[in-house]
């Protein structure tokens, strides 16, 4: 475990961008959630469909590539939700929380107070529930372990299956005043799960399989290796220029994960709105640490450390 770096100037950084031009980029919009949803899910639409077309026939297999990068980049828009930022109306936030969590096997409810503990805590190894419960890839086996999605399956078996019963595991780094909320989105998550497959046994369908959960199995991968690359080489610091990497990558990526890759932008001003993280950066471009061009960089730059000795 590393040592954590405490600087102090997360006050002085966060002025970087003016009160008043903060004000206006904390604007949530339902009609940009609502836009960015719609597109989302005519793409999932299409994608379901080239899935059942191929069937039988060697397109297959990047029709379910396909269709199993956009479910899981269904990732931006849980975690833009579960910030409130998706949509100006909360419910909206929630409901699409909910079921693109659900998508990507998430309890959306426990993953809020997962995330924010993420936000409090970034690159404290004793603290960052994300460092607590995967660590940084020091080897390849490690590497490759974690982008097989097996660590991540195993968590959402707990997730999905022990938390609606009040389990908690050995999970120290939410509030325990969080835990109701956890509970019951873990209900909901449970059920819907159960319509799925009993709707499916009493159609005699397997749709569901085939446009959601195979695809989904062969997308997980191509998450990972997408958030590794979120602060993985970052060093273990508050200082919000530092710990945290923007990739810039191209206009299909940031749509899909909801501007996400502006992650930098977003860990030092997580209230702004998905849709003025473009305009926050211009603001913090000059002041960023780690701006890579692409995710194939900075795969380059992890898999290069595989083997060396922490600085």
């Amino acid at each position: 475990m590393g040592a954590y770096t405490v600087t102090g100037q997360r006050a002085r950084q966060m002025r970087v961008v003016p009160a008043e031009v903060l004000k206006r980029l904390y604007m949530r919009s339902d009609g940009h959630g609502l836009v960015q949803t719609a597109a989302h899910l005519a793409l999932l639409v299409l994608g379901g469909w080239a899935v059942l077309e191929a069937r039988g026939t060697w397109w297959l297999v990047p029709a379910l590539v396909v269709q199993g990068i956009l479910i899981n980049a269904l990732f931006g828009a849980m975690h833009e939700s579960v910030h409130y930022g998706s949509f100006k109306t909360r419910w909206m936030a929630d409901l699409l929380a909910f079921f693109s969590g659900a998508a990507i096997l998430n309890n959306a409810g426990f993953y809020r107070h997962y995330h924010m503990a993420h936000h409090r805590y970034t690159q404290d190894p004793a603290r960052d529930p994300e460092l607590v419960t995967s660590g940084t890839p020091r080897t390849w086996r490690q590497y490759l372990y974690r982008v097989s999605s097996i660590p991540f399956l195993m968590l959402r078996v707990r997730d999905i299956f022990l938390f609606p019963f009040g389990y908690r595991g050995n999970v120290d780094y939410i509030h325990p005043a969080a835990w109701p909320e956890v509970r019951r989105w873990g209900r909901w998550l449970l059920a819907l799960y159960a319509v799925l497959l009993v709707g499916s046994l009493v159609l005699q369908t397997t749709v569901v399989l085939w446009v959601w959960f195979l695809p989904l199995l062969v997308g997980l991968p191509f998450l990972r290796l997408y958030l590794l690359c979120e602060h993985t080489l970052c060093p273990n610091s508050d200082d919000g220029f530092a710990n945290t990497r923007t990739t810039l990558s191209n206009p299909v990526v940031r749509f899909l994960m909801w501007n996400l890759p502006y992650h930098a932008e977003h860990h030092l001003f997580p209230n702004i709105a998905f849709h003025n993280l473009p305009e926050a950066h211009r603001y913090l471009r000059p002041h960023l640490k780690y701006v890579a061009k692409g995710y194939i960089q900075v795969q380059g730059e992890i898999i290069a450390s595989l083997g060396r000795r922490p600085a």
